[in-house]
């Protein structure tokens, strides 16, 4: 064994506390708070970052589709063929058409800009996001040519409940004897949907594809496919096979490339809290350099009779980094466990802070979500556990180093 019973007995009676002792047990003490305090942070910051970029990736890629055809003309004529081909290759899940456009909305005085997308029933249903999070009305009257779905937010917003009509007013034109005018028409609201991010809530709306292509004056036709695959991560595997099949009057997009600013701006800012926050659990590994300097200091003449006694530099440098690493080694246990409970009671910590304090921590206006997301990464754990463990092993290592150096003679000299 590197350490032997001796040398771990003296280890731990550093860390006892003694009466004249005090000063030094209590800078321990701080010093094993302070590693706990940066671990916990850490892996509590890291988990609701890795949280929310999931939450934020499962939801746009189950509203959007992972990957998209668009017309470079607007316009996708004979799409069943197209659907059908696509479908072929080997990993694509499902295939979906899609009338896509946006229209000003008016009702009870209120106008509002909104992006309308028309789809089919079984489509609509299938997006178990929008499926499961009916607030208000039901998806069972999603038919016919007045029939809108819309998002919780918008229609709060804009005083409509189930059952209330809308009108839409398309941006663009139609020419009739009396010179160009808009289309607009009235619909009925069936459903509200909360899905839980504000832009979608606040912002879209659902209507049958048969409407959305007669509003739209896309009849017989669409402007976008959705592609579904059976792994969105193993999109790229299958991407150049897609491609292949596609005409030249359309092109491919897909989730990656539609949300690639924001994914990379969520990549930076977690690589660079990570690193701030590590400067939390290195400052803390400053402090056990102090705590330990002091205690070598303290004990001056006890270690200079363990020298005069037989205890080489060795068992000298073993005792004390033994003391320090303990130090690095309890605040990082108690740390890792005030994390991670931290981390699986986080929403009702949420709830009762907002409830104290009367207001909301996490606005979905901002963060795009209602509840604070949360993902515990099992290798990123274990990389902080041993950056922090190695940082506060290397803290030791000089104070061990002074103790094991210290000259008996020098340390008795005025005793």
């Amino acid at each position: 064994m590197i350490f032997g019973d001796f040398e771990r007995m003296l280890a731990m009676r550093y860390l006892t506390a003694r009466r004249q002792e005090g000063f030094i047990s209590l800078v321990v003490g701080f010093s094993i708070l302070g590693i706990s305090l940066g671990v916990a942070t850490l892996i509590i910051v890291m988990s609701v970052m890795n949280g929310f970029r999931d939450e934020l990736i499962s939801r746009i890629i189950g509203l959007n589709g992972h990957a998209s055809i668009y017309a470079r003309d607007g316009v996708i004529k004979n799409y069943d063929k197209l659907m059908m081909k696509i479908a072929l290759v080997p990993g694509v899940f499902s295939v979906t058409p899609l009338v896509e456009g946006q229209a000003m909305l008016a009702a009870n005085k209120i106008a509002s800009g909104s992006m309308v997308r028309g789809v089919r029933i079984k489509d609509l249903k299938s997006k178990k996001l929008i499926a499961n999070n009916i607030k208000d009305g039901s998806l069972k009257n999603f038919n016919g040519m007045n029939k809108v779905v819309l998002g919780s937010r918008l229609a709060h917003r804009m005083g409509l409940q189930v059952g209330d009509y809308i009108t839409m007013i398309s941006p663009s034109f139609a020419v009739t004897a009396i010179g160009n005018m808009p289309r607009i028409k009235t619909y009925e609201v069936i459903a509200l949907f909360e899905m839980g991010m504000y832009e979608y809530d606040n912002n879209f709306v659902y209507m049958p594809i048969k409407a959305a292509q007669k509003f739209f004056q896309q009849e017989n036709s669409v402007n976008a496919l959705e592609i579904f695959t059976e792994d969105p991560n193993l999109l790229d595997n299958i991407r150049c096979k897609i491609i292949k099949e596609l005409p030249s009057t359309v092109y491919f997009y897909d989730w990656q490339q539609k949300n690639n600013s924001l994914f990379n701006a969520l990549q930076v800012e977690r690589n660079v809290m990570f690193l701030i926050l590590m400067l939390i659990i290195l400052v803390a590994a400053f402090n056990i350099i102090s705590s330990m300097t002091m205690l070598v200091k303290d004990n001056l003449k006890e270690i200079a009779v363990l020298r005069t006694m037989g205890a080489s530099r060795g068992i000298i440098t073993r005792v004390f980094f033994m003391t320090g690493a303990s130090i690095g080694f309890i605040g990082t246990a108690m740390g890792t466990v005030l994390g991670l409970l931290f981390i699986a009671k986080i929403n009702t910590i949420q709830k009762w802070i907002e409830n104290i304090f009367v207001t909301s921590i996490f606005p979905s206006e901002i963060y795009f979500l209602a509840n604070v997301p949360a993902k515990i990464n099992s290798i990123e754990v274990i990389m902080i556990l041993i950056m922090t463990l190695a940082l506060s092993f290397m803290a030791t290592i000089y104070p061990a180093w002074r103790a094991a150096r210290t000259d008996p003679v020098e340390a008795l000299r005025y005793e």
